[in-house]
């Protein structure tokens, strides 16, 4: 075992505590998430949904991939969204790769956690599609509840198009999500 590269490696993801959450600080939300929070929103909102999907998931796998889905943001940072569309296509997952190889760099498991990335990326498993539709339904749990604390309308716009999710199941949390929203604003 390197050691050196393994506390290299456990260093990156200590990185992503003290990295914000780009797109809340860009809307005005006072003390915003880190990446590292919503990582941990990420992994529990992907264990609660293998409860209730129809389909056969490897827990295991699953939260692998999700805990390692933004690890690439400890060096990137958390570039929003809409930024991406500036850069040319396919640019980000090449970075991030980059990312996560260098970030990995001599670890005995680097294969093994570049393959969980790549499946995420590649998003044809469950396990990814589920990690998805988690890291998503969380984003708009945290706009949710932005919202509701902060009176931020700045939000609204994480509202104005309707999102459709891989598992049906997802899907009805995220529209129970939207009706209890639009009927608060009543």
């Amino acid at each position: 075992m390197d050691v050196t590269a393994v506390l290299n490696t456990l260093l990156h993801g200590n990185q992503l505590k003290r990295t914000p959450r780009t797109g809340w600080v860009q809307r005005g939300v006072p003390n915003a998430e880190n990446v590292a929070a919503h990582s941990f929103g990420v992994v529990f909102v992907a264990l609660v949904l293998t409860q209730i999907v129809e389909e056969e998931i490897d827990l295991g796998r699953l939260l692998a991939i999700a805990a390692l889905h933004d690890l690439p943001e400890a060096l990137t940072t958390d570039i929003p969204t809409p930024a991406w569309r500036y850069l040319p296509s396919g640019i980000k997952t090449d970075v991030e790769r980059g990312t996560m190889q260098e970030m990995l760099a001599d670890t005995e498991f680097a294969p093994t956690f570049m393959d969980l990335w790549e499946e995420l990326h590649a998003n044809k498993t469950a396990e990814a599609k589920l990690v998805h539709d988690a890291d998503k339904l969380e984003m708009f749990l945290q706009a949710a509840v932005y919202e509701k604390q902060t009176g931020n309308k700045q939000l609204e716009e994480f509202w104005e198009r309707p999102y459709t999710f891989h598992y049906p199941q997802a899907q009805a949390i995220y529209n129970k999500l939207v009706s209890q929203k639009d009927q608060a604003n009543i």
